[in-house]
C-alpha cells in the first residue's frame, strides 16, 4: 500500500470585514464567524486593533495544489488501483465551537491569485485575492449574480464576494467542542473532476467555509473562530493533499510465515537518512525471536520468513510522537514476495530535517503485536 502527500502552491483567507485586504502569505488561514471589524486607517482604540462591530462577519479560505502534481499522482502512481484523497488542514486555534459545527469544502470555480499580504498590516496589501477581488484590488471581482451552471456563491447584504464554487461533490465535516478540530475532508470526487484525460473542472483549488447556517448569524452568542496553519507556517503542520492507493502484492514463493507471538523483525535498506525526493522500499527481515532448538548444518538466523498477511506499517514523528501515516487496513498493508515482506515509502510527504520512526503491526499467535525496534531515520533536503 502507498501514501503520497503534496503541499499547496498557494492559499489565502477572504474576510468579509476587510473586502480588499489580501493575506496571501499569512501563517494562518481561517474559516471564522464573528462580529470583529475595524479599519487600518482608524485609531480606535489603537492603530491596527480590531473592534466589535454591529454586523456579523465571516471568513473563508482558499487552498490550491499544483495540477502537474495531481496528474502525476493520478496517472503515474495510482493508475487503475483503488485510491482515496483527503484534504488535511491542521488547527492552530479554535474558539466558540458548538455541538454539530459544520465545515464544508468545495472546488473553487474561478481563477485567483494568492498575493503577498498579511492580516492587518499597514499599509494594507491589495495585490492578490480578497473578499471582493479574485486578484489585485481593481482587477476582476468574484461573480455575485448570474452564476454559471453548477456554481454559486454567498454573501451578506451589499458586501458582494467571498468566492465562487462548484456545488457538486461537496465535502463536509461535523464536530463538537470535544472533537479533534483538524480538518480531514474526503475530496476524491473533486480530484477526479480535475484529473483524467478530459477534466470536468479547471483546478482552482478548494474553498473551505462554515455551513451557511453558521455564517452571518446576527447572534453574539454564536461566534465560531476556526484558525488553521497555512502553507507559510513556520511549524511542521502545513495543509496537505494526501493520496492513498492499493499497491499491495502477495507472492511469497517458498518462504514460510513467521508464527507465534514472539517475533523479531529488522528493517533492511535503512541507511538512517533519505533525501526528500526518495522513494524507499523497506524490506523486513522477520524470524521467531526464540526459535525452537534443532540440529542442522546452517544457522537458523539465515532463514528468511515473511510476516502474516494483513500486517500494517505506520510512521511517527520522533519529536512530537504524532502519527504522520497511521495504520490503515486499506492503504498501509505490507506486501510480500519471494525475498521478504516489504513496503514502499514516499519521503516527499515528510517534513525535511526531521527524524521519524516506523512501526509494524501484525497479528500472530492470537495476539496483535506492534513492533518498534528503533526503525528510525531522518529526511534531509536534497
Amino acid at each position: 500500500m502507498a501514501v503520497y502527500k503534496i503541499f499547496p502552491t498557494q492559499d489565502s483567507t477572504l474576510y468579509s470585514a476587510y473586502p480588499d485586504m489580501n493575506t496571501g502569505i499569512d501563517e494562518i488561514i481561517e474559516a471564522t464567524t464573528n462580529f470583529k471589524t475595524g479599519s487600518l486607517s482608524q485609531t480606535i482604540p489603537l492603530f491596527g486593533d480590531q473592534i466589535t462591530g454591529s454586523l456579523p462577519q465571516t471568513s473563508r479560505f482558499l487552498i490550491q495544489f499544483n495540477s502537474d502534481d495531481l496528474a502525476y499522482v493520478s496517472s503515474s502512481l495510482i493508475g487503475t488501483s483503488s485510491w482515496a484523497a483527503d484534504l488535511k488542514v491542521f488547527v492552530s486555534n479554535a474558539t466558540g465551537v458548538k455541538t454539530n459545527t459544520i465545515v464544508l469544502a468545495n472546488a473553487v470555480a474561478e481563477e485567483w491569485n494568492m498575493g503577498t499580504g498579511r492580516f492587518f498590516i499597514e499599509p494594507e496589501v491589495v495585490n492578490g485575492v480578497s473578499w471582493t477581488w479574485t486578484d489585485e484590488s481593481g482587477s476582476t471581482k468574484w461573480t455575485t449574480s448570474s452564476f454559471a451552471t453548477g456554481t454559486t456563491g454567498s454573501y451578506s447584504g451589499s458586501n458582494g464576494g467571498g468566492g465562487v464554487w462548484w456545488t457538486g461533490s461537496e465535502a463536509s465535516q461535523t464536530f463538537s467542542y470535544r472533537s479533534n478540530i483538524d480538518l480531514n475532508f474526503n475530496v476524491k470526487e473533486i480530484v477526479e473532476h480535475w484529473t483524467g484525460s478530459s477534466p470536468v473542472w479547471s483546478n482552482y483549488g478548494f474553498i473551505v467555509r462554515q455551513d451557511p447556517s453558521q455564517e452571518f448569524v446576527n447572534n453574539y452568542n454564536q461566534q465560531i473562530e476556526l484558525k488553521y496553519f497555512s502553507v507559510d507556517t513556520h511549524t511542521i503542520y502545513p495543509p496537505v493533499l494526501e493520496f492513498k492507493w492499493d499497491d499491495y502484492k502477495w507472492e511469497t514463493g517458498s518462504l514460510s510465515v513467521v508464527t507465534g507471538s514472539n517475533i523479531y523483525a529488522s528493517l533492511d535498506n535503512n541507511p538512517g537518512f533519505f533525501y526528500s525526493e526518495s522513494i524507499q522500499r523497506f524490506r523486513i527481515n522477520a524470524r521467531p525471536q526464540y526459535p525452537q532448538r534443532a540440529f542442522q548444518t546452517s544457522s537458523i538466523y539465515t532463514t528468511q520468513y515473511y510476516l502474516p498477511e494483513g500486517s500494517l506499517y505506520a510512521v511517527k514523528d520522533l519529536d512530537t510522537n504524532e502519527y504522520i501515516i497511521d495504520f490503515d487496513s486499506n492503504y498501509t498493508k505490507i506486501s510480500a514476495d519471494d525475498q521478504s515482506s516489504y513496503f514502499d515509502l514516499y519521503m516527499n510527504g515528510l517534513e525535511p530535517e526531521r527524524y521519524y520512526t516506523i512501526l509494524i503491526q501484525t497479528t500472530s499467535g492470537g495476539s496483535t503485536i506492534v513492533l518498534n525496534n528503533n526503525y528510525s531515520f531522518k529526511v534531509i533536503n536534497g
